[in-house]
């Protein structure tokens, strides 16, 4: 018997990266996935590399009616949710006195608003024994230069997940979050390619001296929905090589 079987899983962001990776790891252990992103092409071949029925709903985690268009789905399918990792989300860097509104706007919209909907209307699902699952950073411990909005978003969530365990804790559902280092995703490749010597740099920070792999993302987040973490709740699981920690 698979860990997930007959679960129903949602993850934001499921189209590339890590979402995409926790969603296929979901899929292949049993789980009924539904995923979202942006663009309806992306979202029709993750939804092929996925495979196992994954579902991909078409959206942007800002949108409100978009939410409501995913859970109205899975409420519909399923009538019960029973687990969500909510990983959606934007990095845009911008040095103090270069910060607009509209930097803001796209960073808070989308990781820390996008983040608080996605949950809130995801628990009405969900049951005693339901997990939550949100993306950190190590951003959100760290002071990067010319990051700060991005990091304040990280640092929220980290906040989210203490207090949401305690507006939860009759419910029975958990809420934890996973806080990847530095790992080689599509958008970090694009972003290595555009700053040479940037890779050499990272890896010399880490202790283990090389980047992580997004399906090492996965094993954590599929560990924290599991009943394997049932006495975890209101943690950060970092995942980074021992780069916060050293």
């Amino acid at each position: 018997m698979k860990r997930f079987d007959n679960k129903v899983v949602v993850v934001t962001g499921g189209s590339d990266g890590i979402g995409l990776a926790t969603a296929r790891r979901f899929a292949a252990e049993g789980a009924h996935v539904y995923f979202t992103a942006r663009r309806q092409e992306r979202l029709d071949q993750a939804a092929a590399e996925i495979g196992h029925g994954a579902v991909g709903v078409r959206g942007d985690v800002g949108s409100g009616a978009d939410l409501d268009r995913l859970f109205d789905t899975i409420r519909r399918d399923h009538g019960r949710l029973d687990a969500v990792f909510a990983n959606a989300g934007i990095s845009e860097s911008a040095a103090l006195g270069e910060i607009d509104e509209a930097h803001i706007d796209r960073l808070f919209d989308t990781n820390l608003k996008g983040t608080v909907f996605t949950v809130q209307k995801a628990v009405p699902l969900m049951r005693a024994g339901g997990a939550v699952i949100l993306a950190g950073s190590v951003a959100g411990s760290k002071g990067y230069p010319a990051l700060s909005m991005y990091s304040a978003t990280k640092a929220a969530i980290r906040s989210l997940a203490r207090t949401w365990t305690t507006d939860l804790k009759a419910s029975g559902i958990r809420v934890n979050v996973v806080v990847p280092g530095m790992i080689l995703t599509p958008a970090m490749a694009a972003y290595l390619r555009d700053n040479p010597g940037a890779e050499e740099s990272m890896t010399q920070a880490v202790p283990f001296g090389r980047l992580g792999e997004a399906d090492e993302i996965a094993s954590a987040v599929l560990f924290l929905a599991s009943e394997e973490s049932r006495y975890m709740a209101g943690a950060e699981l970092l995942v980074d090589g021992g780069f916060v920690a050293v």
